[in-house]
């Protein structure tokens, strides 16, 4: 079978766990304190599944990048925000709207455009240890500015969520062709050991700043996470990687076109999911945990006198 369809076919598949976990993930949030430190996630029967799912979702992207290159698999992570749309309605009981399709179909699009330019060939490079230690710092400097205290910690956190996920891609990349392939060197060398720690220390990394994004909703984070995990991959492909578009300069232009046709997809879906986000935290979360039912009993006397006095305030009014 074609290399290039058996990429697109297991990154398919790791989009929808993808989802399914960034649902659970919301929900999960959705119903913790905003204080809940680490230890109390690790109790949580809901917050291993979403693991496992992020696990088998993660295997399943490995093997993709085995088959495609990074501007190939990478885009594709996308499609994690297309099948999170009904996954999450479904969740909170609700239809998907007229303005989630349309932005579905517009990433759909964009997606489209860019896998026509995305080369094609089974990535060969790997990352010397020079280069992933000079990407680790950088990340780590980078991710380090976006979580700093702030406004809107919520986009900030789910972007360096989705740069840390796209680096600890590349860095798999490297790790994978390089014990596939003995031809890039040693099966086992300090290099691929520090590749692996990396790619462990960023994925982990990921997956916490993604959890504490999606306590202020799940459409919004999960838009800015699907932007920035492709874009930082992209680059790392493109600049040390030795990846190349189809088409050379001409391949451009409908790049550009996809991106703004799935950059317009993706607001339209983090607008859409953004209105419909507190009615469904607030159903998901209910009271916080320990707080005091409040429940007013009136007697017939008590309303009777409350609704006459309603109705003075009425004709006050009028006169």
């Amino acid at each position: 079978m074609n290399a290039t369809l058996v990429a697109v076919a297991l990154s398919l598949v790791s989009a929808a766990a993808y989802a399914s976990a960034a649902v659970a993930q919301a929900r999960l949030a959705g119903r913790t304190a905003p204080g809940t430190g680490t230890l109390r996630l690790l109790g949580s029967g809901a917050w291993w599944s979403a693991v496992g799912l992020n696990a088998g979702g993660a295997l399943l992207h490995v093997a993709a990048l085995k088959y495609g290159p990074l501007t190939l698999v990478q885009p594709l992570g996308a499609l994690t925000l297309v099948a999170a749309v009904p996954l999450g309605a479904r969740a909170a009981g609700r239809r998907v709207s007229t303005t989630e399709w349309r932005g579905t179909l517009l990433t759909l699009l964009g997606l489209g455009a860019l896998l026509m330019t995305a080369g094609g060939s089974a990535p060969h490079e790997t990352l010397s240890m020079a280069e992933a230690l000079a990407v680790g710092a950088g990340t780590v400097a980078v991710v380090a500015g976006l979580s700093r205290p702030g406004a809107r910690p919520g986009l900030r956190h789910a972007a360096a969520s989705g740069i840390t996920s796209g680096v600890a891609s590349a860095l798999t990349q490297t790790l994978t062709v390089a014990v596939t392939d003995h031809t890039s060197g040693p099966l086992f060398s300090w290099r691929l050991v520090v590749v692996a720690v990396l790619v462990s220390a960023f994925a982990m990394g990921g997956l916490l700043l993604s959890q504490t994004a999606y306590r202020g909703g799940l459409g919004a984070p999960l838009a800015v996470v699907t932007l920035a995990n492709p874009v930082a991959a992209a680059a790392i492909g493109l600049a040390l990687l030795g990846e190349r578009l189809q088409g050379g300069t001409i391949s451009l232009v409908p790049a550009l076109l996809g991106s703004a046709a799935a950059v317009r997809g993706v607001i339209l879906l983090s607008r859409a999911q953004a209105r419909t986000a507190p009615a469904a935290d607030a159903v998901v979360a209910g009271p916080p945990p320990g707080a005091p039912s409040r429940v007013v009993i009136r007697s017939p006397r008590a309303a009777l006198h409350q609704e006459h006095g309603h109705l003075r305030r009425i004709r006050a009014g009028r006169s």
